[in-house]
């Protein structure tokens, strides 16, 4: 049986187009599907995004969720939040929400049908707290962001698999395989490029699924490891 290895980035919240994108591509139980991080933020419904995926690991679906930015911040926020309850607290200042909040944490929130980040139910903190950061095939690395290729060993660094945002891939460093990753938006064009050349060190698959109004941006895609099948899902939540 040819398993197929679907490789998802950065969701943001738009569960329809999460669900439309599944539907192309109808993955079976025996195929991979590896989310690339940030499901949360920006999108109207992060927490039906979560639920999609969870669904799809409740039937059984061979899933492999890896940690983004976005859930790191949401992850920091909460156990803020949970440590700072009481009246006492309430007009501290709180530099950490802000930061998120300008990065679409108001949006999740929403999704949630509260008003604290306290109040998200635990299954879903606890869901996040256990992502995994990266995943390593016979022939590719796969993270949410990137890889601190001035370190020793790469796979040491979280916060690079997070946050990197430039950096000059070192070959060696991870067994000359090639680099899949999400986090930085690119244009539709380059990354059809990037699939498209042989033995390329490096492919981004952030289309920007928010930049709707940007030209070549605003699609949410499926990557096939195989057979470099590019799947393409225009956003139809807005």
């Amino acid at each position: 049986m040819n398993q197929k290895r679907w490789v998802i980035p950065d969701i943001h919240g738009y569960a329809k187009t999460l669900q439309a994108l599944l539907a192309q591509i109808r993955p079976a139980k025996e195929d991979h599907l590896i989310f690339l991080g940030d499901y949360i933020d920006r999108g109207p419904d992060s927490k039906a995004v979560i639920d999609e995926i969870m669904l799809l690991q409740d039937k059984g679906y061979r899933v492999t969720p890896l940690m983004g930015n976005h859930e790191e911040y949401l992850l920091r926020n909460h156990a803020f939040a949970v440590e700072n309850q009481g009246f006492s607290n309430l007009l501290k200042p709180n530099k950490l929400k802000k930061e998120w909040y300008e990065f679409g944490g108001k949006e999740t929130v929403k999704s949630f049908g509260i008003k604290n980040i306290k109040d998200i139910p635990m299954k879903y903190i606890a869901w996040m707290e256990k992502l995994e950061y990266y995943i390593e095939f016979n022939d590719c690395v796969i993270v949410h962001a990137g890889l601190n290729f001035n370190s020793t060993d790469v796979f040491q660094d979280k916060r690079a698999m997070t946050w990197a945002k430039e950096f000059k891939i070192i070959p060696s460093k991870i067994g000359y395989r090639q680099l899949i990753h999400g986090h930085t938006p690119v244009d539709l064009e380059y990354i059809h490029l990037c699939v498209s050349k042989e033995k390329h060190d490096f492919i981004d698959l952030d289309n920007g699924v928010y930049m709707t109004k940007k030209p070549g941006f605003g699609n949410l895609l499926a990557y096939e490891l195989n057979t470099k099948l590019i799947v393409t899902q225009y956003n139809v939540d807005e």
